[in-house]
């Protein structure tokens, strides 16, 4: 994996998804390029105008929601605002962990470098310092319907921001003032439309949405490698990823899956051509290039998508400073999101379905020829007879985690707002479909090593490489152990990207 510099710029529309995770993950630094700082200079000044002019604007100069038709006077514009994040920091549940805070911080922070949505520079500044300084406000988990945008997430983000809420800082949970003083900040009095701009966008979603693509391209290409194991150590026949068959049925995702089990199986002497053993293998190993290649056509549709939203403008109402025109609209609707969630996750969950499956002909002395449950003292030991009893418990969780959230909607505000996008939700069950389904490669990847012991010759070149890299962490089962040690310790291993060449 290519390391990430340590200072990332932004300026509104070239952030991409290893750069949210290194800001996520390995604590990189945010700066706004001049051309973002002239963006916002100037959108800001639109909105000061129209202040001045005492123009009713939605956000601005009226009420939100079902009171968007209520005009504010002038002398309580700043009340407004600051009424607008505490009324809307309704969030409930769990808090996020700290790399999707910081995920949600640095996308909010590029959303509003493209200059559209009215903010005063040093607001903005004081929300890169608390990204750069490890100001990390408590953001619970629950409340936000993806419509207009993540509302009661971004409030809670924002609280902070005026000495109220909460945050984690170097470990301890401290109230905002608390925190603020302590990375030696000060909070701040938000001026008219700043509020509105700070929470009217799609960063929660987007956030997880980020970082769940960052760990399944590593599970994508590390499932291509374990699944070549499955094949070495059941014999199978790779006459099947045969490029001139895959060019028949032209998927991108397909023809690219058969290539890589190809690398991985050049050179071995663990397989067989068709008749030898038998004529055809069953689905799990001769549709490993159709399945997997559709996860990850899949997931290059999804990652174009997500890669447009972060770096596109989700506020309402939008500025145009060029024109000094003010538009309302719906860029906040997390529906473009909800969907690429939803989409990801049924693919994601096909590939630990395949992969359990695969698991299955290892261990099952029927359908393998090997020692049952990969063990040679099968009765006193149980061998990996459980662990597929695990892979299966979590393909079936995931299962449930599919029913796709983005085709509910309920109606909020009175009927204002009658159609949202649950993205948020959507996005939430990615993350949870993501992580178990490297618990269920990690048990191939144990399974299929442990496969490999029984037979004998020389392993392709991607598989050695794969092998050594398990022994190195994991030793052969010769006797029953704690499995799940061995189980934690592959999961972590293909987390890693050391099965990513």
């Amino acid at each position: 994996m290519s390391e990430q510099p340590t200072v990332i710029f932004l300026d509104g529309d070239h952030l991409s998804i290893d750069q949210v995770t290194a800001i996520a993950r390995c604590g990189a630094e945010i700066r706004l390029t001049p051309k973002a700082a002239e963006q916002v200079r100037r959108s800001r000044a639109l909105v000061d105008r129209m202040v001045r002019e005492r123009r009713v604007v939605y956000g601005i100069t009226t009420g939100f929601g079902k009171f968007s038709d209520v005009v504010i006077p002038a002398g309580d514009i700043r009340r407004l605002q600051e009424n607008l994040i505490v009324s809307h920091a309704c969030g409930m549940g769990e808090p996020y962990p700290t790399e999707v805070v910081r995920a949600i911080m640095a996308l909010r922070i590029n959303a509003l470098a493209k200059g559209y949505s009215g903010i005063r520079k040093e607001t903005l500044q004081l929300l890169i310092e608390m990204c750069n300084r490890g100001v990390h406000p408590v953001i619970p988990q629950q409340g936000s319907l993806g419509a207009s945008g993540d509302l009661a997430p971004l409030a809670h983000m924002v609280l902070v921001m005026l000495g109220k809420g909460e945050a984690e800082f170097r470990g301890k949970r401290l109230s905002g003032a608390e925190a603020l003083h302590a990375a030696g900040l000060a909070p701040i009095r938000l001026e008219a439309k700043e509020g509105l701009a700070l929470i009217n966008g799609t960063q929660a979603m987007t956030a997880l949405l980020a970082i769940a693509l960052h760990d399944a391209r590593i599970l994508m290409e590390s499932a291509e490698v374990i699944a070549a194991m499955t094949v070495e150590a059941l014999r199978g026949i790779p006459k099947a990823f045969d490029p001139q068959l895959h060019l028949t049925r032209p998927h991108p995702g397909q023809q690219e899956s058969a290539r890589r089990l190809l690398a991985h199986l050049h050179g071995s002497e663990r397989t067989t051509a068709p008749g030898e053993l038998r004529v055809q293998d069953p689905y799990s190993l001769r549709c490993i290039p159709q399945v997997h290649g559709a996860t990850r056509d899949a997931l290059e549709y999804v990652w174009a998508a997500v890669t447009r939203e972060c770096n596109s403008a989700t506020d309402n109402p939008i500025l145009f400073p060029d024109t000094g025109e003010v538009i309302s609209g719906g860029n906040f609707h997390g529906q473009p999101m909800a969907l690429a969630a939803d989409f990801l996750a049924i693919a994601m969950a096909e590939l630990a379905n395949i992969s359990e499956r695969r698991t299955e002909r290892l261990v099952n002395p029927q359908l393998s020829g090997l020692p049952g449950f990969l063990t040679e003292h099968g009765g006193l030991h149980s061998g990996f007879m459980i662990t597929q009893y695990t892979a299966a418990s979590i393909v079936s969780e995931n299962k449930v985690l599919c029913h796709p959230a983005s085709v509910d909607s309920i109606p909020s505000s009175a009927n204002q707002e009658d159609h949202v996008s649950m993205g948020t939700t959507a996005a939430r069950k990615l993350r949870a479909v993501v992580a178990n389904t490297a618990r269920v490669l990690a048990i191939e990847y144990l399974a299929a090593a442990q496969a490999i012991e029984f037979g004998s010759g020389r392993l392709g070149d991607g598989t050695q490489r794969a092998y050594e890299h398990i022994r190195r962490a994991i030793p052969r089962l010769t006797e029953d152990r704690e499995m799940h040690t061995d189980m934690a310790k592959a999961e972590e291993l293909i987390r890693s990207g050391v099965l990513v060449w």
